[in-house]
């Protein structure tokens, strides 16, 4: 019986690890082609992997609730007939290994064995902890001992470290030393000062508390906020838009559009579509910073904040947003919302954005202060749209009349973007929404 071994795919450009949330299929199970055996979570989306060929489960090597690196077999399926080239391959391997490993031996130089005796003097499996394969890298790169590894704190699931969790432990183990030479002090005073870690203050529940964990998406994104704002330093802009002639196009034509695409036309792709053509105008808030250096993107590719049934919250980004007509970008954000609330989404669907939007007036929220995705360096806030008062310039003089008012609120970056720049591409969002052409054809 030749046998095939299913491996963790590559879910995206920067994921490198998943959990094992859930076993569909389990050790003994017959699975056809395409059928879904585990459940897997990343950092981007959950996701299934589906069986390439058709057989039986007789192995499987990680339990749920384990992080395992891409590339990394996960499965074997036994499949029917015999296949001697497949078969054949693994002691192929296994010899292959097996002959190199006294090259490699008689290769070394005794400076390399000094090198590859340091590297290997830690064995992180020795720890009863459970590390990633990304902490373990990153620990035998820097070098870290067991004891110093097994004395960081961590963040994660049942007190795992994380990536965050360890490097912000070697940010500290390098800030620490004050004691050096002249000239050392001397060289690394023109470096920036390093970021000082802070310590959340400790909680403890009273008497009828209740206590709800986290659960993984809820973790993420705490970590990806707290990450926001230690990175950049936020600074937020606002000004007020008349949307009049806006409303009243979207109640001309929604029932119409409704009946002809069978889907609704709401006000986010219009806030798209006018946020796209500023960002033309202004590429320096379509941009990320590397560094010193400004990264102006090319693209232009809008996430779109989406609150989730259980609370949480997922962006799923809309590519070459200024390439799209209005119809283009309707059915793009309705196809997204959809399978963003449906957990339908695939993972490079929730990558690659360049700027987000996210809507408080679908809660009734005149404005807020929304934290940037990082690594964007801004973020433009919708609030609801309330009917005001509001003075008109007339030929006849000025009149009092009521108006359809909406708040933009944008957070930006002060790092790359100024009051002056912000204060600009705002003006020119509302420039574009109160000009909107009521009569225009979708």
């Amino acid at each position: 019986m030749a046998k095939f071994e299913i491996v963790m795919p590559k879910m995206g450009e920067s994921v490198i690890e998943a959990t094992i949330t859930r076993w569909i299929k389990g050790v003994g199970d017959t699975v056809e082609e395409d059928d879904a055996i585990v459940e897997i979570a990343t950092d981007k989306v959950d996701s299934e992997i589906p069986s390439p060929i058709e057989g039986k489960i007789v192995e499987t090597l990680y339990n749920e609730g384990e992080v395992v690196a891409v590339g990394k077999v996960i499965a074997i399926v036994e499949m029917e007939g015999e296949d001697e080239e497949e078969a054949a391959k693994p002691e192929a391997q296994k010899a292959e290994k097996e002959t190199d490993k006294p090259e490699e031996k008689q290769a070394e130089t005794t400076a390399d064995k000094d090198v590859t005796a340091k590297e290997t003097a830690v064995n992180y499996a020795d720890s009863e902890r459970f590390y990633s394969p990304l902490v373990k890298q990153i620990a035998k790169t820097e070098h870290v001992s067991l004891a110093e590894l097994e004395s960081i704190k961590g963040s994660g699931k049942e007190g795992r470290v994380t990536k965050n969790d360890i490097l912000a432990h070697l940010e500290n183990r390098t800030a620490k030393p004050a004691q050096d030479a002249p000239a050392k002090e001397k060289s690394t005073t023109s470096l920036p000062a390093k970021t000082v870690s802070m310590e959340a203050p400790k909680v403890s529940a009273g008497t009828g508390d209740q206590i709800i964990e986290m659960d993984r998406m809820r973790r993420l994104i705490a970590d990806h906020m707290v990450m926001s704002k230690q990175v950049s330093p936020h600074v937020t802009s606002f000004i007020d838009v008349d949307v009049t002639n806006v409303v009243n196009w979207r109640n001309k034509v929604k029932d119409q559009f409704q009946k002809r695409e069978g889907q609704k036309i709401t006000y986010t792709p219009i806030f798209f579509e006018a946020a796209a053509k500023a960002l033309r105008d202004y590429p320096q808030v379509n941009a990320s910073v590397d560094g010193y250096n400004i990264i102006l993107r090319k693209n232009i590719n809008i996430g779109m904040a989406t609150a989730l049934p259980n609370g949480n919250l997922i962006v799923p980004v809309i590519k070459n947003v200024d390439e799209k007509n209005l119809l283009g970008i309707t059915k793009s954000v309705n196809d997204l919302a959809n399978r963003a609330r449906n957990n339908k989404l695939e993972p490079d669907e929730i990558q690659g954005g360049t700027f987000t939007i996210t809507n408080f007036g679908s809660f009734d929220s005149l404005t807020g202060t929304p934290i940037i995705n990082q690594p964007q360096v801004a973020i433009l806030a919708v609030g609801a749209i309330r009917k005001q008062p509001a003075v008109l310039e007339t030929a006849m003089g000025d009149v009092i009349a009521i108006r359809h008012i909406m708040i933009l609120s944008m957070a930006y970056d002060h790092r790359i973007v100024d009051g002056a720049l912000a204060g600009m591409y705002l003006k020119r969002m509302k420039e574009l929404l109160e000009n909107f052409d009521p009569e225009r054809e979708i």
